[in-house]
């Protein structure tokens, strides 16, 4: 039954609507086609940019997948949650700068891996420093 009625539509329906179409001799002639014509051609449109899209669509640039808008890539990836704690007590220096992009291979001491990801991205992270003053 289904087969019959799809034999049917690209058997007979199709020609004859394909025979119907008020198709102009020149691109100029599409200038004066009349609402109702332009109706008629609206199914053909359709259906030719549809085929256009699905011929397009390969070569068109994908959508950032979930993972690529991570901050944290690689750090502890183990844990559900990345927690480090310091005591202020115990810094030894004056100043220490700790890092605030996750890029740092010293984290989560700061070595500057923002400059890099600043200019690649155009963002403004910088680290968290923490001074310590002297009595």
């Amino acid at each position: 039954m289904v087969y019959e009625s799809i034999a049917m539509i690209i058997k007979k329906q199709l020609p004859a609507y394909l025979k119907r179409l008020p198709l102009p001799e020149s691109i100029t002639g599409f200038a004066k086609l009349t609402v109702s014509e332009w109706l008629h051609l609206l199914p053909l449109l359709g259906v030719l940019a549809l085929l256009g899209y699905l011929t397009v669509r390969p070569f068109l640039p994908k959508k950032k997948q979930q993972k690529d808008s991570l901050i944290n890539l690689k750090i502890q990836k183990e844990n559900p949650k990345v927690v480090n704690e310091i005591d202020i007590e115990d810094l030894k220096s004056t100043n220490v700068c700790y890092c605030r992009c996750w890029r740092s291979k010293t984290f989560p001491v700061c070595d500057k891996s923002h400059i890099k990801h600043n200019e690649l991205t155009g963002d403004n992270v910088g680290p968290l420093i923490l001074k310590k003053k002297v009595l």
